[in-house]
């Protein structure tokens, strides 16, 4: 895909966000959490989150009753949170004939969105924007303020896990090149989250970069002009190593 089609999809799909914030875009229909369990290939994973039936407390870390067993790849104050949009099970349902049940590929947050407005996916969200999830106060506590700093990066524990109850192709593949592997959050302000609250869009300052352009020119076997990588470049809450991709895509 070229940069102009690029363009002109993210102009078109961002279209609907181009509002006096903050904006309630969504509300919050689950929470989940989980613990680490024995998994495949003898590891340990806490991939299979349940949800939380009570509020919860989210600290720099993410939420505190949630983990993660492999602290290395997962986890840590750059990939606190994580948000799937639930279009991504029904495009690999639909892709593989499955029946996977969302929840099952290790996200915390699942969102509904309101008022006719585009759901929250990868073409919809940006670098950089800040949620508040919860108006300011819920139960005296601080509602939690999330900013999108990087996308997920699939790994083989999707295809261990989906392929726990069925013989798939190499999924986490297939979905990185879809780039519908949903985003992580840092915590901008700790606090309270439950579910059934409203998810407001309280900050936009990148406009321009979608996750699904992100992922577009990351994926691109082309190379691209400076003018259209550096401003990813100076995106400060970037995380680094999008940055290196992204660098290595400059025309030379």
């Amino acid at each position: 895909m070229n940069i102009e089609s690029i363009e002109s999809t993210i102009q078109k799909n961002t279209a609907d966000f181009n509002q006096t914030l903050p904006l309630h875009i969504a509300n919050l229909t689950c929470v989940r959490a989980g613990k680490a369990m024995p998994f495949a290939r003898e590891q340990m994973s806490a991939i299979d989150k349940a949800p939380i039936k009570a509020p919860v407390a989210v600290n720099f870390m993410g939420l505190t009753t949630d983990e993660q067993a492999d602290r290395r790849h997962h986890g840590g104050p750059l990939k606190a949170v994580h948000q799937l949009p639930p279009a991504t099970y029904e495009q690999i349902n639909t892709e593989f004939g499955l029946k996977v049940r969302i929840g099952t590929l290790g996200e915390n947050l699942t969102t509904k969105a309101v008022n006719d407005l585009p759901e929250m996916t990868e073409a919809m969200v940006c670098i950089g924007d800040v949620f508040q999830y919860g108006k300011d106060k819920i139960n005296g506590e601080d509602s939690v303020q999330l900013r999108i700093v990087q996308p997920r990066r699939p790994c083989y524990k999707i295809n261990d896990q989906i392929g726990q109850f069925t013989k798939v192709p190499n999924i986490a593949s297939w979905v990185s090149k879809q780039g519908i592997a949903g985003w992580y959050f840092q915590v901008v302000r700790d606090g309270i989250i439950d579910a059934d609250l409203p998810v407001y869009l309280i900050a936009r300052p990148h406009p321009f970069a979608t996750l699904e352009k992100l992922w577009q020119l990351s994926n691109s076997k082309e190379k691209f002009d400076a003018e259209v990588i550096e401003p990813w470049l100076n995106i400060e809450c970037l995380e680094d190593s999008w940055k290196v991709v992204l660098a290595k895509k400059i025309k030379i």
